[in-house]
């Protein structure tokens, strides 16, 4: 009996230990209502992603400028770059988004959220537009 309790739960523990869903956030320490804010846009991400985190920018009073993917970190004193990535389990979800922000050139903040190593974490099923949100709420002051 112990040895079949035993082998049951390491098997649990087996099949949770890779179910992480990790977030990571770097603030930027930028004030963004009244700053221009130049987001260069990636043509490989859903348009959704930039629609949202623009909307949310503005939201605060941030001034966007949309930027070609050619563009470099240095076209404007502030610049974003994103990048996201969709997964299928039972639907599509969002399982990988990155914001940085570039002052002067410089990375000033980072936002990370990754459920890619969550196969069995049922909160990887998150609202895409909810994530982008707080993310960015939690990068910019």
């Amino acid at each position: 009996m112990k040895k079949l309790l035993f082998t049951l739960l390491t098997f649990g523990l087996v099949l949770t230990g890779g179910c992480a869903i990790s977030q990571t956030v770097n603030p930027a320490g930028i004030t963004i209502s009244g700053a221009e804010i130049c987001i260069i846009e990636d043509t490989s991400v859903k348009q959704g992603f930039l629609t949202e985190y623009r909307r949310w920018l503005e939201g605060r009073g941030a001034i966007v400028k949309t930027l070609p993917q050619r563009a470099s970190i240095r076209d404007c004193p502030i610049v974003s770059t994103y990048l996201a990535k969709w997964s299928w389990d039972l639907t599509i979800y969002m399982s990988y988004a990155e914001i940085k922000v570039y002052k002067d050139g410089v990375l000033s903040g980072d936002a990370l959220y990754d459920s890619r190593s969550g196969s069995g974490n049922m909160g990887k099923f998150i609202d895409a537009e909810e994530k982008i949100q707080e993310l960015a709420s939690q990068l910019f002051l």
